[in-house]
């Protein structure tokens, strides 16, 4: 087998709380949503991309947040990003265990994200580029 990349990522929300996640990831976090597949549409949730990100959430009646598993976002900007997210009351929290810029906050319903700054090359093009 060879994995050659990386297609989506599929986050957790509680059912029926389509509205919340439009609000942060379209209204906050500046994604797209994008219609999903017919055959997928009655079992709720959105889908949401952005340039280099798919980001999948979909409904469960058993929801429980994502507190340690986490997507990596790319921001343009980490700064602006963190000023955002501050202003609309989200809690940012800093780590700054290794030399990667960046920080964590969660969505809506506490799934953690990581925003990292994307001059900073991440963990990807780190990896790409080191020898």
């Amino acid at each position: 087998m060879e994995v050659v990349g990386l297609d989506h990522v599929q986050l957790a929300m509680p059912a029926g709380q389509e509205d919340v996640a439009r609000r942060f990831y379209v209204g906050l976090l500046g994604l797209t949503e994008v219609t999903k597949p017919a055959g997928l549409v009655g079992r709720g949730g959105c889908w949401f991309v952005g340039p280099s990100i798919h980001l999948h959430l979909g409904g469960d009646p058993a929801f429980v947040p994502a507190a340690k598993a986490h997507p990596g976002l790319l921001v343009a900007n980490l700064e602006a990003a963190r000023r955002t997210l501050d202003e609309a009351g989200v809690q940012v929290v800093d780590d700054e265990a290794i030399e990667v810029e960046r920080f964590y906050a969660s969505d809506p319903f506490g799934n953690r994200l990581e925003f990292i700054a994307a001059g900073d090359r991440g963990f990807t093009e780190r990896a790409r580029t080191s020898p």
